[in-house]
């Protein structure tokens, strides 16, 4: 039987560390980010990643980002990050935006659908930062959805989907976005957006004037 944290009355934060714990042990989790809800596991377990596939019916060409909590849990991951990929996380993280950069050998394959890139995101809800504090590692986690289904934004729509096939649920009630993340690729200096999210062009295009 998975368990529930409500902490949508009193954010409790010590009550984050048995999840965290289930995090970095491989187990899955389902928890609020300022965007939509994610369903997150130990980012460098490649068996942990396998099964957020299978629990999310997920196609396996499609890859699973990175959440991270700081700058240097990014170093750790990405390599040969450019001063304009350093400008547009300095900029937006922490955020709705997600950065893809290119991979460190320490990231399964699995959850980059074997190419050498990975989308790395820091969120700014503190309840998602610091389970990732807790857990030590960066969280595999896409969205807390059946994939195909629209993203969960409340747990009481979520639960009927993933009751029985999770660990824990974390609540705290609606999620402020509603909507997933920007996402963006320097390609040759150049920023190309690949989903706007919450993110605007525009916002992302004064970076450019300014570099």
């Amino acid at each position: 039987m998975e368990k529930y944290i409500n902490l949508k009355t009193e954010l409790n934060y010590e009550k984050l560390k048995e999840p965290a714990k289930i995090i970095r042990d491989g187990g899955i989790v389902i928890f609020p980010t300022e965007t939509v809800y994610g369903i997150g596991t130990n980012g460098l377990d490649e068996k942990a990643i396998k099964k957020i596939y299978e629990v999310k019916q997920r196609s396996f060409n499609k890859p699973i980002s990175l959440l991270v909590n700081n700058i240097e849990m990014v170093n750790k991951i990405a390599k040969n990050i450019s001063k304009l990929e350093y400008e547009i996380m300095e900029t937006f993280f922490p955020g709705p935006l997600t950065i893809i950069l290119e991979k460190r050998s320490i990231i399964p394959n699995i959850l980059t659908a074997n190419t050498n890139t990975v989308g790395i995101r820091m969120p700014s809800s503190e309840i998602a930062k610091k389970l990732i504090e807790y857990a030590g590692v960066p969280i595999a986690t896409p969205s807390a959805n059946i994939s195909g289904r629209p993203s969960g934004t409340n747990i009481r729509d979520i639960q009927k989907d993933f009751e029985g096939k999770v660990d824990y649920f974390i609540d705290n009630g609606e999620s402020k976005i509603g909507i997933p993340s920007t996402i963006v690729k320097v390609i040759n200096e150049k920023i190309h957006i690949l989903r706007e999210g919450s993110i605007s062009k525009e916002q992302i295009n004064k970076i450019v004037q300014n570099y």
